[in-house]
């Protein structure tokens, strides 16, 4: 008899030990700050050898891992604690923006140190432009020099396309915003970026980040307007800005104004209701009749769906136009205005290849209405039109204006095929207009 206990199974196989580069690193940028801090320290302050350092060191270094701590150390000299202050007893280098001489010419010697260290690792951008708009919001932690500087370099990068405008939003933190600290940031970052580009350019990269219309936010609620925005800017030699932004608002409210124009029109408003509005949003907005005459031009045609066949489309437009007569004429009080106007329907006529022979029509009908005068129709007549169509226009026009030089004469004999005709206020005096061809 077998008294031996039957034996368990077992498994049976090999234990792999875990490969080195599976083991997760410790995150460590204590380390890879003095790394960074030793080779700065024996490059000196020669920027061209810093450029060198951070270039081969990449290839040995992590800066995909401490891309924060890197730039840190670039800008500030040391790892920043939230708020933006340097510890006491963390090892720091003065080879850094914030220890660098407060001039242009170092903060241009600055930026090339990042273009190049962003050009050969560009998986560093996103980092960067993260880094940026953390210290933007650190600012209140900086001195005022260290502050300036950011600004210069800052403005510097946005101009060479290192940095999207977009890093702008930091700015608009309520604190900073409150306290001033963004204006008087923003009038050194701008006057680095427009020393490099001019304001045009800036003005097309904050136009494609939204940021055109939102400057006036760098100042608290109750100063957001363009007179406080001006004379601030202004006064610390920002003319041009100044300009710009004046500029934005006005293109924003004549953009309003034409909306509310165009729906004040289609529930069909009084005129003088509609005139009261206009006016108040010009002097409110410092906005031109010139401007709003082009407006009210734009918005009388689009209300319309005009005929597709040309021998109907001018009479359609002369009912039309005829209609809103008393409109235009309310703000065609000064000469200038009238030529506007002309220029706009010349424009317009030529544009649209149906109105092509309605151009001498329409003329016609704005000098019978009071809308043009006699001398705003002979010049744009003698020199002031535009090429567009013009050898057409000026034919249409050329037996009409004989007429008007005739009248302003004195000598208002026409020929037979000429009809002399009251249109308007029929107690006027002297109220004898061109009918011919009308």
């Amino acid at each position: 008899m077998n008294n031996q206990k039957p034996q368990k199974p077992t498994l049976s196989g090999q234990r792999f030990k875990t490969r080195k580069r599976d083991e997760k690193e410790r995150f460590d940028p204590t380390q890879f700050q003095d790394c960074i801090i030793q080779g700065l320290t024996e490059t000196g302050t020669d920027l061209e050898a810093v450029a060198k350092f951070l270039d081969a060191s990449g290839a040995k270094l992590d800066y995909r891992r401490y891309a924060e701590t890197l730039f840190d150390i670039l800008v500030a000299g040391g790892m920043l604690a939230p708020g933006g202050t340097l510890a006491d007893d963390m090892t720091r280098t003065n080879v850094c923006v914030f220890a660098a001489q407060e001039d242009l010419e170092t903060m241009q010697a600055f930026a090339q140190v990042f273009n190049k260290l962003i050009r050969r690792y560009k998986y560093l951008e996103k980092g960067f432009e993260d880094e940026v708009k953390k210290l933007l919001l650190f600012l209140k932690g900086f001195s005022e020099s260290e502050r300036n500087k950011l600004a210069m370099l800052t403005g510097i990068l946005l101009a060479n396309g290192t940095l999207n405008a977009s890093i702008l939003n930091s700015l608009y933190n309520e604190n900073l915003v409150k306290e001033g600290v963004s204006a008087a940031f923003a009038v050194k970052l701008f006057k680095s970026w427009i020393n490099e580009k001019d304001i045009n350019a800036v003005a097309v990269s904050l136009r494609k980040v939204n940021m055109d219309n939102r400057l006036m936010e760098l100042f608290p609620a109750n100063k957001q307007s363009v007179e406080h925005f001006s004379k601030y800017f202004t006064e610390a030699g920002l003319k041009e800005l100044s300009e710009y932004v004046r500029n934005q608002q006005s293109i924003g409210a004549r953009k309003e104004l034409q909306k509310e124009l165009q729906e004040q029109m289609s529930r069909g408003d009084p005129f003088k209701d509609i005139i009261l509005y206009v006016k108040e949003e010009m002097k409110k907005n410092n906005i031109s009749e010139q401007t709003v005459v082009t407006i009210i031009w734009s918005s009388v045609m689009s209300t319309v769906e005009w005929n597709k066949k040309e021998e109907l489309v001018a009479e359609q437009a002369i009912k039309h136009l005829k209609q809103y007569s008393p409109l235009l004429a309310a703000f065609t009080t000064q000469g200038q205005s009238e030529l506007t106007l002309l220029l706009k329907i010349q424009e317009y006529c030529y544009d649209n290849i149906h109105f092509m022979k309605a151009f001498q029509k329409i003329v016609v009908l704005f000098y019978k209405a009071e809308v043009l005068s006699e001398e705003p129709i002979l010049k744009w007549y003698k020199d002031a039109h535009l090429a567009k169509g013009k050898s057409v226009f000026l034919e249409q026009m050329k037996k009409f204006v004989e007429w008007l030089k005739n009248a302003e004469e004195g000598n208002h004999q026409l020929s037979s095929h000429v009809e002399l005709v009251h249109f308007g206020n029929p107690n006027a005096n002297n109220a004898v207009f061109w009918s011919g061809g009308c």
